[in-house]
């Protein structure tokens, strides 16, 4: 089972070559495509919503059943990434994006046509696997052309799509529900992944390091993309072959991933986002439980509503990545160590959590006393704009958490970012999961005000843990730093003494042959 790994100090390399040779057009036309393919996830949730009552009604069954749709969708949302983020730390970003876009293009496509329950749930559950790995494999791009002092504005502009999708969802499929048919949501979404699925094909680079280094290695097979075959000059790399051995294959292993929360940082860095994952969860849902019931709102207008909550989220996703990386530039002066851009950076001797977790206290200080005043202004059944409002704010300031504790994951597992991405996901589907079970129960028991109260109490417990991130974070990944080299080295030592036994055993039977021979 292989463990994801951590890497080494701040400041120059001491080879020459740049960490990524692709230039910076060729960086946002990268950072474009996947973003794209990043809003399969949220959106194939959302949109699926306003079709419901549709759905039950043309299949003759029941809405409770149609629900079971939704929560194995969320289930295996929790677990493929683990699967798909170690294929594509093993293989490369490419294969794993031709694979899953293939199956959700596929999946769609069976949901358009489909006429039974069965049917449907298990296609669901096929798209959910599809679409699902989309932002783990992304966090894996970044983590590949982007050095720490530029990599926060890579990550916010991959997570504005997946940020305001869970608004338009709704509301795309209100329109597409009403207008031509519940078929047609999934018609669309077959549409547009087909366009992603052939740009991906014809046009994305192979980024993974294990693979093509820092885009310099040629790539082969399905990790080189379709332009190549058709052009002379392969774009934005020369012509160095791959060296033999230079990766380790293994069997793609879904458990690997949990082996990171294991690690003190790692683990409060995953809680973190959670927590507040679930509160983001919990205020979307209620959208639907509350707010529609509370003012009695028309289905255009409850497709409307999820708006503000999705502007905001999309608005702070651009926004946090720069200030990120004026916070990694701001630690580094202070530090007295210089942001050499050219060149790749590793963190092991660098406080990065100092830097990541910089600004983030205003943050989670607006986010408590949002999700506070949300509950009571509903509570309370004040005019429809105050909790809009607060919507927003929310939005603007709950996406800021996810974004800062998603590059520090990348930042503290560039070799493996997709792998460690995925335990993320585990921990924050399940437990939003179980935070939407009791959702309905705690507004019963409690209220609607003291509901969100509780939620906002929730968030308020990551302080602490920020505190214990900024202050031991450094110390906890070099005790880990040093026992996984000491694993590599103890590891390498044993494979190299197996294979000369090996050549001796071989030497050996050679030997007997020949003798053998020779007495004939």
């Amino acid at each position: 089972m292989e463990q994801p790994e951590a890497e080494g100090s701040l400041g120059p390399d001491s080879h020459p070559e740049p960490y990524s040779i692709f230039t910076p057009v060729q960086k946002r036309w990268i950072i474009f495509m996947i973003a794209s393919t990043s809003v399969f996830s949220p959106l194939s949730s959302f949109i699926y919503y306003p079709a419901i009552s549709s759905i039950a009604s043309d299949l003759d069954v029941s809405v409770e059943l149609i629900n079971i749709t939704i929560t194995s969708y969320m289930i295996i949302s929790g677990i493929a990434p683990a699967i798909v983020g170690d294929i594509a730390d093993i293989f490369g970003r490419r294969p794993a994006y031709i694979l899953i876009l293939t199956v959700y293009l596929a999946a769609n496509l069976g949901l358009g046509a489909q006429k039974s329950y069965s049917a449907l749930l298990i296609l669901r559950m096929v798209q959910s696997f599809g679409s699902s790995g989309t932002i783990s494999v992304a966090y894996g791009v970044v983590a590949d052309i982007s050095i720490p002092a530029e990599r926060g504005s890579y990550v916010g502009a991959v997570l504005c799509g997946p940020n305001v999708a869970p608004s338009l969802g709704p509301v795309l499929g209100g329109v597409l529900a009403e207008q031509a048919g519940w078929r047609w949501i999934f018609w669309f979404l077959s549409i547009v992944s087909g366009v992603c699925l052939a740009s991906i094909l014809v046009f994305l680079p192979e980024t993974a390091r294990q693979i093509v280094g820092n885009g310099s290695v040629k790539a082969e097979c399905l990790n080189k993309r379709f332009l190549e075959y058709f052009t002379a000059k392969e774009l934005g790399r020369t012509k160095i072959e791959r060296q033999k051995g230079g990766r380790r294959l293994h069997v793609p292993n879904p458990i690997a991933c949990l082996k990171v929360l294991f690690y003190k940082d790692t683990f409060l860095i995953v809680l973190i986002n959670a927590v507040f994952y679930t509160t983001y969860c919990c205020v979307q849902a209620s959208l639907a439980s509350l707010v529609i019931n509370i003012y009695h709102l028309t289905e255009l207008q409850a497709g409307l509503i999820y708006l503000p909550f999705g502007s905001g989220c999309a608005l702070a996703a651009y926004l946090t990545g720069r200030v990120m990386d004026r916070d990694f530039r701001i630690t580094a002066i202070l530090r007295g160590v210089p942001v050499e851009k050219a060149r790749g950076h590793d963190v092991v001797s660098f406080p990065i959590e100092e830097a990541r977790f910089r600004s983030i206290w205003i943050p989670i200080a607006v986010s408590i006393a949002s999700t506070i005043g949300y509950g009571w202004s509903l509570d309370r059944e004040v005019h429809l704009a105050v909790p809009l409002i607060l919507q927003f704010f929310m939005g603007f300031m709950i996406s800021p958490v996810f974004n800062m504790c998603g590059t520090l994951l990348v930042d503290l597992y560039p070799r493996s970012p997709a792998t460690a991405q995925a335990s993320n996901n585990i921990v924050r589907c399940f437990m939003s999961a179980g935070g939407l079970a009791l959702l309905q129960i705690l507004i019963d028991r409690l209220g609607v005000g003291w509901c969100f109260t509780f939620l906002a109490g929730l968030c308020s417990l990551t302080i602490p843990m920020v505190l214990a991130e900024k202050k031991w974070g450094i110390q906890w990944r070099a005790a880990r730093d040093f026992k996984l080299k000491a694993r590599e080295d103890l590891l390498r030592a044993t494979t190299a003494d197996e294979e000369q036994s090996a050549e001796m055993k071989s030497g050996g039977v050679d030997t007997k042959a020949a003798n053998s021979s020779l007495e004939e």
